[in-house]
């Protein structure tokens, strides 16, 4: 029997520079927010775009990694894990987001055609 996996792959542009803090037990926490685009043909034959924003968290070395690297418009190539937390607003609503937990990142070199926009 084959084991379950939770495994995701996603290649975007950053949509902020990578954030990081010091946590409790010498941890460290980092995000930032990726978009990724996908084109298709309407039914009436037009092309037409969809972007999708990413809540991107790392952890300790990623997390310092990024925060020296990534930086807004960047293009970052990632593999990781979805995850969805809940938590309290100040208000007592609660709330559910999905995030991808990055376990390794690279930041791309920019296309020709990506420098000329």
């Amino acid at each position: 029997m084959k084991a379950n996996v939770n495994k995701v792959e996603l290649v975007g542009f950053a949509g902020q520079d990578a954030e990081s803090k010091d946590i409790k037990n010498n941890m460290k926490i980092g995000f930032f927010s990726l978009a990724t685009s996908e084109s298709y043909r309407t039914k009436t034959g037009e092309w037409a775009s969809n972007t999708s924003w990413h809540r991107i968290v790392l952890w300790n070395e990623n997390a310092t990694k990024a925060t020296e690297e990534v930086r807004k418009g960047s293009r970052v190539s990632l593999t990781g894990k979805l995850n969805y937390r809940t938590y309290e607003t100040k208000s007592g609503e609660k709330r559910t987001i999905a995030e991808v937990i990055a376990t390794s990142f690279e930041v791309l070199p920019r296309t020709v055609s990506e420098n000329a926009s």
